[in-house]
């Protein structure tokens, strides 16, 4: 083995070239807080001398380095200095560490144990090919344990090392190791779909099990965390699945050359192969695959690429292409699994952006099905998700997608899911199944159009959306809208929050997700309305932001004109004429809107009024001008 002083003195990418035929194998550290990772970490670098890491080359400069023959790092300074990486902040993205042994290259993805960062944690495990899940012998299996065995699980890691650690609390007892076993294997049989779980006692702070037997745990006949990574068979699933590349972009330096780059995601491809380009489903044959280092025979999963094609067909960025005798599916709806990494909770109905790969479209969540608890394995009931909570739940995307399901392949059949106002990565998803009715529901084509709707009563349909606090104004000056624009021979309808709650949604309450809710379905009645050729008016508080755009982007940029009812609210408190501050103040209204409920004033309205400084005359008046201007 090469020790830590030599590569100090060598170039890194000199020396990971020098061992680019050795096997990699990727694992994960996970469990609760204080279950010994970064211990453990530091013990498995310690031990086989072979630490890429920034972090350590400065200590080997370090004046305070407690110096060895060869050049060792003093251990204990090695555990305090991952240990001061933490309190650094790096605990908000996770550490990935780089080793050898004299057989394989490693990369470990060190994450941190607490709850807050379980989203860091299944980013890590969704490259794993083993999960070491550390338990503290003097604390058994903690619901963290229990969270992130059933991520790892979740995202497709099958081997597990169950590493009871700090045996040395608890003398070395196996009757503790035994049970915490058959406590974990219990949890496993019933949650877990996994390969296999190789339990080992260990003290990562003695070092016993971690490269080598131990003399303190002579009733262990087991392999070593070392010894099990070493020997463990590393599965080239991805070379043996069926090829699929996302495109990343189309290079065309001139007209001659028109290539496709990506990375394979799964599979591998030769010039000569027929493949698939979805969605489109168009075929061609590959010509050339090209690289820096030249054109390639043959490349697999993994592998940057660009691909050439016999013909001239249109492909773009976050199309995917395949085998064509074993293409994967197209959908826009799909059952999935769902684990939220927000602080704000998941709402059903609300849209978000879906980003799989290269292909990105706005999404729509459906109603969870159930919220899995993972301390019981119960299904339980739920409208929202909560942080780190895992749940199944139907999305509906805007346009179709290529896919395959998590389990087939996880290179097409996992994803992220972006708020569209933060631009916040808020939860992570795998696919299950596309929904039938994706393929047997179709837009039906008519004759008649929104166009000759609007033509036959010679007006441009127009969505007037009113927003703001209740007792703002919005339903008197809408109506008085609408009197108006009659007069004017308009054909008009008029949406109003409370007349809608009376009917149509008549089942929604007051909290946040059934808000979200409750704008989702007048968005949609009033496209309709808009469909139809009339000029809607929509007057809701719609106190979110993220809802109102949604709103903006189903019926149209051009046919959208928010109206800010800008009235403060202690003057919508001075007006009260339902009395509704009033009960909200005295607790009797919770989830009130201004009281106990945020509202998001918009950010830039078409039309923004002031009660206090205009009449309810004069703001319809000021409304029809710009409808007449624009």
């Amino acid at each position: 083995m090469a020790h830590i002083s030599d590569l100090i003195a060598t170039d890194i990418e000199s020396y990971l070239a020098a061992h680019e035929q050795k096997e990699l194998l990727r694992f994960i550290t996970c469990g609760s807080v204080d279950d010994g990772k970064s211990t453990l970490i530091g013990r498995m670098l310690y031990e086989s001398h072979m630490l890429f890491d920034d972090h350590l080359a400065a200590l080997e400069a370090d004046s305070k380095r407690v110096g060895t023959q060869d050049g060792e790092i003093d251990f204990a300074l090695l555990v305090d200095g991952l240990a001061a990486e933490r309190e650094q902040g790096i605990t908000i993205d996770v550490a990935y560490r780089f080793f050898s042994t004299e057989k394989r290259k490693y990369i470990v993805a060190d994450t941190p144990g607490h709850e807050e960062y379980t989203r860091n944690m299944a980013t890590g495990a969704s490259t794993a090919d083993v999960a070491i899940i550390l338990v503290d012998a003097s604390q058994g299996i903690l619901t963290q344990t229990r969270r992130h065995s059933f991520i790892v699980s979740m995202v497709g890691v099958k081997r597990i090392i169950l590493a009871v650690n700090k045996l040395d609390l608890v003398d070395y007892s196996q009757e503790v190791f035994d049970s915490i076993l058959a406590d974990y294997s219990r949890f496993a049989d019933d949650a877990l779909a996994l390969d296999a779980i190789t339990a080992v006692p260990i003290s990562a702070l003695k070092g016993d099990n971690i490269v080598g037997p131990s003399e303190n745990t002579p009733w262990y006949n087991g392999p070593s965390i070392m010894d099990y990574l070493e020997t463990v068979e590393i599965a080239s699933t991805s070379q043996k699945r069926s090829f699929r590349m996302p495109v990343q972009w189309v290079n065309r330096p001139n007209r001659e050359f028109r290539g496709f780059a990506g990375i394979i995601g799964s599979g591998t491809i030769s010039p000569g192969d027929k493949v698939r380009v979805l969605p489109s489903g168009t075929e061609s044959v590959i010509d050339r695959i090209v690289t820096w280092e030249g054109d390639l025979e043959v490349a697999g999963a993994g592998r940057s690429v660009t691909l050439t094609l016999a013909d001239e067909i249109d492909i773009s960025r976050g199309d995917i292409i395949t085998t064509a005798d074993n293409p994967c599916g197209s959908a826009d709806q799909f059952q999935t699994r769902i684990l939220w990494m927000d602080e704000n909770a998941m709402m059903p109905g609300r849209q978000y952006l879906f980003k799989a790969n290269t292909q990105t479209t706005s999404m729509t969540l459906g109603q969870l099905k159930h919220r899995i608890d993972v301390n019981t394995l119960e299904e339980l009931p739920t409208k929202v998700l909560e942080m780190n909570e895992i749940g199944v739940c139907n999305i509906s995307l805007s346009s179709r997608i290529a896919f395959d399901s998590y389990d087939e392949d996880p290179t097409m059949g996992g994803f992220i899911i972006v708020d569209r106002m933060t631009n916040n990565t808020v939860g992570m998803g795998l696919i299950d199944f596309a929904l039938r009715r994706a393929d047997n529901i179709h837009w039906q084509s008519m004759d008649v159009t929104k166009e000759s709707r609007a033509q036959q009563k010679s007006q441009r349909p127009r969505l007037v959306w009113f927003t703001g606090l209740s007792g703002s104004g919005k339903s008197s000056i809408a109506n008085i809208l609408e009197k108006k624009l009659q007069a004017m021979g308009r054909h008009t309808i008029s949406l109003d929050g409370d007349n809608i709650r009376h009917g149509l949604n008549r089942d929604l309450g007051f909290t946040k997700a059934d808000r979200v809710e409750n704008i989702r379905r007048v968005g949609e009645t009033s496209k309709l309305m808009i469909d139809a050729g009339l000029i809607c008016i929509s007057s809701f508080i719609s106190p979110f932001e993220s809802e109102r755009q949604m709103v903006r982007s189903l019926v149209g940029e051009e046919e959208f004109i928010e109206v800010f009812i800008d009235t403060p609210l202690e003057v919508c408190e001075q007006r009260d004429v339902k009395g509704l501050y009033a009960k909200a103040r005295a607790g009797e209204l919770p989830n009130f809107t201004g009281i106990s409920s945020p509202f998001e004033s918009p950010v830039d309205p078409e039309i923004r009024i002031d009660t206090t400084q205009v009449s309810a005359e004069e703001a319809a008046d000021q409304i029809i001008d710009y409808l007449s201007r624009s």
